[in-house]
């Protein structure tokens, strides 16, 4: 089975653990995922994440975050998909519920948050906003 918007797969399947109030996940691994869950670390969104190697490909354990059986990340939403693009100028990049999310992009510096990407004037593709 190939799986054409590997991001959108990610995230859907962190919201249906969160939904089902799985522990963590497993995910397919890339260098993208692993910079997206880098990210959810820093801005507390989970709780960890680990690389297990395996066959055919590694996976991404990603520990999901709860405080008082409430997840930490109440939304994922996937903004630039395969078939529609989504690009912001370093002075135009949103801000997700007044602050309280996150966009992530990805950037010709890397994949970065919404804010970092503000304070370093770069643009870039928006992946997704997480709150």
């Amino acid at each position: 089975m190939t799986i054409i918007d590997p991001i959108a797969d990610m995230l859907t399947r962190i919201r249906n653990a969160i939904m089902a109030n799985h522990g963590s996940v497993l995910v397919p691994s890339s260098k993208m995922k692993l910079a997206i869950g880098k990210i959810l670390k820093e801005k507390g969104f989970i709780d960890r994440y680990e690389v297990l190697k395996g066959k055919p490909q590694p996976m991404i354990k990603i520990h999901l975050k709860y405080t008082d059986e409430q997840p930490a990340i109440l939304g994922l939403e996937r903004v630039s998909k395969p078939g529609l693009r989504v690009y912001a100028e370093g002075h135009e990049i949103p801000r997700v519920y007044g602050g309280l999310g996150i966009a992530i992009l990805s950037t010709s510096k890397g994949i970065m948050t919404g804010q970092e990407a503000w304070k370093r004037h770069l643009g870039g593709e928006i992946l997704c906003y997480v709150w």
